[in-house]
């Protein structure tokens, strides 16, 4: 833990400068990695509509006269009945109109596209690997998610709800052998891009190599750590205490505040759902 509080203190005292813009530039990201699409095999599109349909089954509606939510209190999020569903698979219908695919020309287009390897097996991973990790930031920008899993917005926050959407992922993959693992290499690569931009644009611009590497530290660390949680060995509330360590827990709180054990419970419930789902998606 005092590696990430080192550089999280860092970044996060950097960062809320620039906290009142941070929803903009995510948008501004995902569009320039949002490139030609190409046929997915794991829709994550399904994992964004996860908070909004659980909030709105979940959120206390206000009565007749009662204020709008921006001049109240916010809306009532029952956690203890969040993500507690059977896992199913996330595959979307072949003519959804939800589902990437690439774009098909003919004639001269496609002869030159052709040329230029346009379509070779590389070309068309790493603009898979650009859809899926356009849908893991819009996953992790999403307000909902710091809503419902009662999280404050910071570098510190996103970044750990990065590292675990990107496991999610990894893992996954993993479960395809050697082409999946060379995939998310390709997804791991714009990982790194992206956040050396958020990095830079939370105001460190000096030593920026160090703190990329101390991030790097932490990501691996984090993915052990969470394949640990799953495993047919852990124990139940592992996974529970991980999340907590890894996404909750501020300097000196290694005891898990009461408070939030029920955000900590519901995160790591929606962990394991998800988990379960994408391995049965083909």
């Amino acid at each position: 833990m005092s590696r990430w509080r080192a550089a999280a203190s860092s970044i996060t005292a950097a960062a809320a400068v620039a906290s009142r813009n941070s929803a903009a530039e995510a948008r501004v990201l995902s569009r320039a990695l949002a490139k030609a699409p190409s046929p997915l095999p794991l829709p994550l599109q399904t994992l964004s509509r996860t908070f909004a349909m659980s909030a709105a089954a979940t959120a206390t509606s206000p009565g007749p006269g009662a204020s709008s939510p921006s001049a109240g209190p916010r809306p009532e999020i029952r956690l203890n009945s969040m993500f507690l569903s059977k896992p199913c698979s996330l595959a979307l219908p072949p003519d959804s109109p939800h589902r990437a695919v690439d774009p098909q020309y003919e004639g001269i287009k496609r002869f030159l596209l052709t040329l230029l390897l346009f379509y070779s097996k590389q070309s068309k991973s790493i603009r898979g690997a650009n859809v899926v990790y356009d849908q893991i930031t819009s996953q992790v920008d999403a307000p909902a998610i710091y809503d419902v899993f009662q999280l404050e917005k910071t570098f510190k926050t996103t970044f750990s709800l990065l590292v675990l959407h990107m496991w999610l992922v990894l893992r996954r993959l993993k479960e395809e052998g050697r082409d999946g693992v060379k995939f998310g290499q390709y997804i791991y690569e714009m990982y790194n891009h992206d956040v050396e931009l958020r990095v830079s644009k939370a105001g460190v611009n000096l030593l920026l190599i160090k703190w990329m590497k101390e991030l790097e530290k932490i990501f691996y660390g984090n993915i052990v750590k969470y394949d640990a949680a799953i495993s047919p060995e852990a124990r139940q509330d592992d996974l529970v205490n991980v999340i907590w360590r890894n996404i909750y827990a501020e300097e000196g709180s290694e005891a898990m505040d009461a408070a939030a054990a029920p955000a900590v419970q519901a995160l790591a419930r929606y962990t394991r759902r998800e988990a379960t789902c994408l391995s049965l998606t083909g």
